[in-house]
């Protein structure tokens, strides 16, 4: 039996700019699900990451080295980057064929004579775990890294998990960074989203929270930070000088009112993946973002899948008209002539009738040229066949003698 939408597993594809903790996280979600028995199915798609702490049910470096596609090609980091990817995404068939394969439900365990199970059944896979490049722009921008994604969301609930480190955002400016960087994946993918604020055992992730959800705590942020000389300017100064009449306060409080929206379509959970805090609020707003999925995302998925298809056909029946309207070759080739239909014509019983036919065809055409049919204008193939049929006669003319008859049968 088939699994419904809601038996699918989670696919956590998670995200996030270098140094952010990443690979720790992942680890960490990991460890998670394993403590609780339910073990994921993960799939590493960093070519260029040495060693990862956790294991790996795909691994790109399975398929692609990555040291070897910048030496053939000639590429630097990034450059090798999206190139695996590239090679990997051909493969895109074979790993949702592993997913489906792996994460059908488990047949029913053995029985004994008593009728009664010798083995305990199988728990089926409720999430899959996405690593991802640290080079984030590599693959969330990436014709491979769309493949990917795409294909993923067209056969499970997928999430996108945003990691963030939180000391490095405590200011008001590298905040919105991060926020305008997490709208633009979001708009990017067309997939639910999930704010990590990573490293909270370093930085409590409140202040992140607070500047989402009121407005006028932000903004006394931006002004205590713009009146201390933040943005450049001299603390404690006044005009062009000092913080308080920048241009960076005046871009910071616009994007600030422009991303009040975007924030209502995002969950944030604060999470310190070295000592496991907040593990369990994250995979709540897993379940509820994969709800979301179900009920909003996916059917714009499948009406965008739906679009491509109906613009495929179109564009595959332009070009088979195309392509018949060329084949299509009329006049002596497929046409008899006019005055000779419904008229069968005799068989050639010696060489010289055959001579006198093929003087009859290669004859002038401006004797009955006005008795053939043409469907073709002179663009089509019918008269570049007819053009080079009288290039042809002119250079060889019209007497067609036994020895050329000869020779142009010996070289059909």
């Amino acid at each position: 039996m088939a699994t419904t939408s809601s038996e699918k597993p989670v696919t956590i594809v998670c995200v996030g700019m270098a140094g952010s903790g990443k690979t720790t996280f992942m680890q960490r979600i990991n460890s998670h699900l394993h403590a609780k028995k339910e073990p994921p199915y993960v799939i590493n798609l960093d070519p260029a990451v040495r060693n990862v702490p956790f294991d790996s049910n795909i691994d790109i470096r399975d398929s692609v080295n990555y040291k070897e596609v910048m030496k053939q090609y000639n590429l630097g980091p990034n450059g090798g980057i999206i190139t695996s990817l590239n090679l990997f995404a051909t493969k895109v068939d074979q790993i949702l064929g592993l997913l489906e394969k792996r994460t059908a439900p488990p047949p029913p365990p053995p029985t004994n004579a008593q009728g009664e199970p010798v083995a305990a059944p199988a728990k089926p896979i409720k999430h899959i775990l996405v690593d991802t490049p640290g080079q984030i722009e590599v693959f969330v921008w990436s014709a491979s890294g769309d493949i990917l994604l795409g294909s993923l969301a067209s056969s499970f609930p997928t999430v996108i998990a945003y990691v963030i480190d939180t000391p490095r955002t405590t200011s008001t400016s590298t905040f919105m960074s991060n926020m305008l960087y997490a709208c633009s994946i979001l708009y990017k993918t067309k997939l639910p989203m999930i704010l990590v604020m990573n490293k909270t055992d370093v930085q409590d992730a409140e202040f992140a929270k607070e500047w989402m959800t009121d407005f006028e705590a932000f903004q006394a942020a931006l002004r205590e930070e713009e009146n201390g000389g933040g943005f450049g300017g001299v603390e404690g100064g006044e005009g062009p000088i000092g913080g308080g009449s920048g241009y960076m306060g005046s871009l910071l409080n616009s994007m600030s009112l422009m991303l009040d929206e975007f924030y209502r379509h995002l969950s944030v959970v604060g999470v310190s993946s070295m000592t496991g805090q907040g593990v369990d609020e994250f995979f709540e707003a897993v379940q509820e973002k994969a709800e979301e999925f179900e009920r909003d995302y996916k059917p714009e998925l499948e009406r965008r899948r739906e679009e491509r298809e109906k613009e495929k056909v179109a564009r595959r029946g332009q070009e088979l008209d195309r392509l018949m309207k060329d084949m299509s070759v009329g006049g002596a080739s497929n046409k008899e002539p006019t005055k000779s239909k419904g008229k069968k014509k005799a068989e050639p019983e010696t060489v010289s009738d055959i001579e006198d036919e093929e003087d009859e065809d290669m004859g002038p055409p401006e004797e009955d040229s006005d008795e053939f049919e043409e469907d073709e204008d002179d663009g089509g193939l019918q008269s570049r066949y007819q053009k080079a049929l009288k290039d042809d006669r002119d250079a060889h003319g019209d007497d067609m003698s036994f020895a050329r008859y000869v020779t142009q049968a010996s070289m059909r």
